[in-house]
């Protein structure tokens, strides 16, 4: 479980510190409250959109898998948002998001219940998301700082890292964790 925890922790650090910064980068471009608000309606619409068949992709290639892809997709999209210079390119990149986003969050779920034990459940998930909660604004209240002295282009590409670090961990410990869930089963 720790090594899952340490994957979802550089993940959650690279989201927290970016989601802030990308809605003043994203303001320099829309520059409306209604080029804003479509933006992040087509984030919440694609990522409902895809959840629908999102489940049943996990259930039948893992959930564990599927983190791998979030990771590795955030990674490499997190390149692109430094460049973007039109609005309609935000609104691709926020469906992407989307998609990606909604990846994450049944996986995550699906990965979790896979590794727990039935009787501490509760406990378990509740020290990861401690974890993995403290470590993310840890990122964005340094990131703060850190602001001051760097572009926003240097925290898209420091998250970048921090996400593909959260794919490598999954890739190296993915055979372990399918291993272990293959005894239980």
């Amino acid at each position: 479980m720790k090594w899952f925890i340490w994957s979802q922790s550089f993940a959650m650090m690279a989201a927290s510190v970016s989601f802030p910064f990308y809605l003043l980068f994203i303001q320099n471009i829309g520059r409306s409250f209604t080029s804003f608000g479509f933006a992040y309606g087509l984030f919440t619409l694609s990522a409902a959109v895809c959840h629908l068949f999102i489940g049943r992709l996990a259930d039948r290639i893992g959930g564990g898998k599927l983190l791998v892809v979030y990771s590795f997709g955030m990674s490499l999209l997190f390149l692109f948002i430094p460049v973007m210079d039109s609005i309609i390119e935000v609104y691709i990149i926020q469906v992407v998001l989307g998609l990606l986003g909604a990846l994450q969050k049944t996986s995550e779920k699906i990965v979790i219940s896979d590794v727990t034990e039935r009787k501490k459940k509760g406990v378990i998930i509740g020290n990861y998301h401690f974890c993995t909660s403290l470590l993310a604004s840890a990122a964005v209240m340094g990131t703060g700082f850190l602001i001051d002295y760097f572009t926003i282009t240097i925290i898209f590409y420091g998250c970048s890292i921090f996400f593909l670090l959260s794919g490598l961990i999954l890739v190296h410990h993915g055979s372990m964790f399918n291993q272990s869930v293959a005894k239980e089963s």
